[in-house]
This record gives C-alpha cells, sequence and structure tokens, in this order.
C-alpha cells in the first residue's frame, strides 16, 4: 500500500490502493456525462449540469466501486450509494472553484444528507451542554436511513467541480456537521488526486 495513507488503509484495508484511483476517476466521468449534458439542451443556465452531475456521481461511483471486495449497494433516497467495508462512500460537490475543503457547508442543517452526516458520521467532538431547559425534540431522521445499519460509517467524499474546469479538487475523510452554521468540521480529511491532472 506504499501510496496509501495510515488513515486509508486502516478504512478500507486492500480495497484503499484502489479507491484512490476510482474514486476521483468515477467524478472525473461523471463531469463529462453531465458536461456533455448540458451541452445537449443548449440552455443559457447551467441547471441541466448541475443536475446532471448530481446524478452521475452516484452512477459512476457505483459502476467504479462495484468490484471490489467486501462492497455492498444500497439504494437511499432513489440512489445506489456503494458500502465498502462497512463504509458508505458519499460524494458530495461543496464548490464551484477552487477553495479548500474546510469551507465545505452544507445548504440545509436538515434532509438526507444532513441525517447522513449525524448518524453515521464521527461522533461531534464537543458535545452540547446541558442547561437544564427543555430541548425541543429532534426530528425523526430520514426514512431511507433506516436501510443502514448503525454500524455503518460515513466517508464523505467532497470535491470542487465546474463545468468550464472538471473536477478541480477531491477529498476525503470524515466530518461532523455543525448544526448552528451548516459547516463540515473534518475529524480526518486527506487529498485525492483529481483524475487527469
Amino acid at each position: 500500500m506504499g501510496s496509501v495513507s495510515p488513515w486509508a488503509g486502516e478504512t478500507f484495508g486492500d480495497a484503499a490502493e484502489r479507491l484512490t484511483a476510482l474514486v476521483p476517476a468515477s467524478l472525473a466521468r461523471a463531469h463529462a456525462r453531465a458536461r456533455d449534458g448540458q451541452a445537449g439542451v443548449h440552455t443559457q443556465t447551467l441547471e441541466a449540469y448541475g443536475h446532471g452531475l448530481y446524478a452521475a456521481q452516484y452512477e459512476e461511483l457505483a459502476v467504479g466501486l462495484a468490484d471490489l471486495p467486501d462492497t455492498v449497494p444500497v439504494r437511499l433516497q432513489g440512489r445506489t450509494l456503494m458500502i465498502v467495508r462497512n463504509q458508505v462512500v458519499y460524494p458530495y460537490r461543496y464548490a464551484k472553484k477552487d477553495v479548500p475543503v474546510t469551507a465545505a457547508r452544507l445548504r440545509r442543517a436538515v434532509g438526507f444528507r444532513a441525517d447522513l452526516i449525524r448518524r453515521h458520521g464521527p461522533e461531534p467532538r464537543q458535545q452540547a451542554f446541558d442547561l437544564g431547559l427543555d430541548e425541543p425534540a429532534e426530528p425523526d431522521a430520514h426514512p431511507d436511513l433506516r436501510l443502514l445499519p448503525a454500524e455503518v460509517g460515513l466517508v464523505l467524499v467532497a470535491y470542487a467541480c465546474s463545468m468550464a474546469e472538471g473536477v478541480l479538487r477531491v477529498e476525503w475523510g470524515s466530518a461532523e456537521l455543525r448544526t448552528e452554521d451548516r459547516y463540515l468540521a473534518w475529524h480526518h480529511h486527506e487529498p485525492l488526486s483529481p483524475s487527469g491532472r
């Protein structure tokens, strides 16, 4: 595992080295498909690209990771996600320009993605203060999350990508979601080389 980090080796075992190449290549294929879709509809806005990239990222990762050992597909929210060695590999386009992954912020603190991070990401580093006040009840998690066993972890694949420049930055790791500002607080993150760069 020469070029594989200790974190990746511990998280993915023998699959780690292949994943470091397969994940960026899958995202590059997703970008190419979305770019071609945008060109096909000839609109002045980039809606086709954005929607196409969102759908294609899941499809390309599912195809790219399907042959890895200890990998199981799971359908969540109508998309196929891959569980590799008990870790859900979840793609998230956090920016359209090359900015650090520490700038990654969710649009909403509720919904499937936020619930996935809260339930399957790392334990928060700082526990909430108990002020003895009645807290509002936490809403039920997204129903699709019942399809994931509680012991499954989450590896976020955060990437910056634009139609004009392609995949600019790819990092993976584990992060918690800060509810107050929707930023991801990374417990660990490391770069993956964007395919073709």
